[in-house]
């Protein structure tokens, strides 16, 4: 079999026994590690820290859910007030987290769509640097949404 030494020298092709007792000497395991190959692989190794650490990295792979956070803005909000929205939509955006942005309407301002949309327009080209859009801006009653993903 083919031995590999624990820092990693290639040892060359040795007996059983001999790779045994070269793992015993060191106080370390012989582990096959690739068994299919010809000659097999065996690598002199502390088994139990192997297995350790296999399971540490195996927890540590956390994925980020993914949430679903939200603004909301009127068509008369002023200027400084929007910039605050996006940039709390920008920290949202960064940290891995959808963003949908919602201009709201109520009474009369119905008449008035196109200010909505100049709003939601300028939301949208602020946020593009971080974000792209997911789903297009849609009237939705008495509101204009649309959602923004992180890039």
């Amino acid at each position: 079999m083919r031995v590999v030494a624990a820092d990693g020298a290639l040892l060359g092709i040795l007996s059983t026994e001999e790779a045994l007792s070269k793992a015993r000497e060191a106080d370390l395991d012989l582990v096959e590690v690739a068994p299919n190959e010809r000659p097999p692989v065996c690598r002199i190794m502390d088994y139990g820290k192997f297995k350790y650490q296999q399971k540490k990295k195996q927890n540590r792979t956390h994925t980020h859910q993914s949430k679903l956070k939200e603004i909301r803005v009127r068509p008369k909000t002023g200027e400084h007030d929007i910039h605050v929205k996006v940039t709390q939509a920008r920290q949202f955006l960064v940290h891995k987290d959808k963003v949908i942005v919602s201009v709201i309407f109520r009474g009369r301002e119905l008449a008035h769509l196109e200010e909505g949309r100049k709003v939601i327009d300028s939301v949208i080209t602020q946020l593009q640097d971080v974000g792209k859009v997911e789903a297009t801006p849609s009237q939705q009653g008495k509101r204009i949404v649309c959602i923004l993903i992180p890039k």
